[in-house]
């Protein structure tokens, strides 16, 4: 499928989005162009950011004041100066906090090209040892008011980037640090599957959209005998708030380690919260993150529908008339109605939401 195929008119519909490129970017990096292909109803703003560190605050700081952004995304270098737009929702994608150290540690110094065309025409740069200095006086002004604004700021972190480590720091500020499948710099796919899922989120929130939620138990019939898995959570999580439900065995709740060496049980059986956690990350990404409940217990979930394949396993539907189950609509994957991820995909695309 082309990418145009994947567009979503509704998202950020009528509003503004500020992105920053990174170092030795412009605004003409193709990043805005997949942005603005995805969500044409959506002004995507992309200014080429000067390249002495001292006047980029005070370019931004005008440029918001004029424009009113409903959102800034910030990449790399862009990514530190976000942070630093306070009172507006940001996306930090693999921050620079640390710019100056990161360009000594890569050779930096000297001439350098621009990845991308500028609009005054200029090809290349110099970075001497007094704007190191400047980079370093501007970073060190993150987080000054991160306690007042740590609700409004997502960080959005590479697992494969070989530049930039910053998960860590910007935890220290903001709770809201999510890993995704990907590198430094941003691709098509990024975009699609984990920068995506996060503006919904902030657009959602902004327009006072509460969506209708759906639960996936996790268990051995869906996670190992099932394809389509993580197709149909990113599918799905466009028109409604997915979370996962796991249990864990009550009397080992950290796991067994050697469980996938093991040929007499099923290694999901054995996985611990961490695992679990683990598992999530790596296998469904960011449309599920922070949405990971642990309970052996599912008829006391609030929720909408509940996806299961083994609903008589704790409490997902009642086993004689004494017990109680699930209270919302349950959709048993691998019934007759429910033969395959497509066949829900369909069903709760015909439901619209609803």
């Amino acid at each position: 499928m082309e990418l145009y195929e994947y567009a979503r008119p509704a998202l950020m519909s009528g509003k503004k989005i500020l992105y920053l490129h990174g170092f030795a970017s412009s605004g003409a990096t193709g990043s805005v162009g997949t942005l603005r292909l995805l969500m044409p109803e959506c002004q995507v703003i992309a200014p080429d950011l000067p390249v002495e560190p001292s006047d980029v605050m005070n370019m931004l700081t005008a440029l918001v004041a004029s424009e009113k952004p409903d959102l800034v995304i910030g990449t790399s270098m862009g990514g530190m100066y976000a942070e630093m737009l306070y009172g507006i929702d940001r996306i930090l994608v693999n921050p620079a906090f640390q710019l100056a150290d990161t360009i000594l540690k890569h050779n930096g110094l000297g001439r350098q090209d621009f990845h991308n065309p500028r609009a005054d025409g200029q090809m290349s740069f110099l970075i001497t040892k007094g704007m190191i200095e400047s980079f370093r006086e501007v970073s060190s002004h993150c987080f000054e008011k991160a306690s007042e604004d740590s609700a409004r700021v997502y960080g959005l972190f590479g697992i494969h980037d070989d530049l930039v480590h910053t998960f860590d720091l910007f935890s220290r500020h903001y709770p809201q640090a999510i890993r995704f499948d990907g590198e430094h710099h941003l691709n098509d796919d990024a975009i699609l599957h984990s920068l995506l899922p996060v503006v919904q989120w902030i657009d959602d929130r902004q327009r006072g959209v509460s969506r209708r939620v759906i639960v996936i138990a996790l268990g051995d019939k869906i996670v190992n005998h099932s394809s389509g898995f993580r197709k149909a959570a990113e599918i799905l999580s466009q028109s409604y708030d997915i979370h996962i439900q796991a249990s864990v065995p009550y009397n080992h709740p950290s796991g067994i380690s050697d469980a996938a060496n093991r040929d007499d049980r099923k290694p999901w059986d054995s996985m611990g919260c961490a695992d679990i956690f683990s598992w999530c990350e790596c296998e469904l990404g960011v449309p599920v993150w922070n949405r990971v409940t642990i309970t052996n217990h599912k008829e006391l979930l609030l929720a909408d529908y509940l996806i299961d394949g083994e609903p008589g396993v704790n409490g997902g539907c009642p086993t004689d008339d004494s017990q109680a189950g699930f209270m919302g609509t349950l959709i048993e994957y691998g019934s007759d109605a429910f033969k395959s991820w497509e066949d829900i995909i369909a069903y709760f695309s015909r439901l619209g939401g609803q």
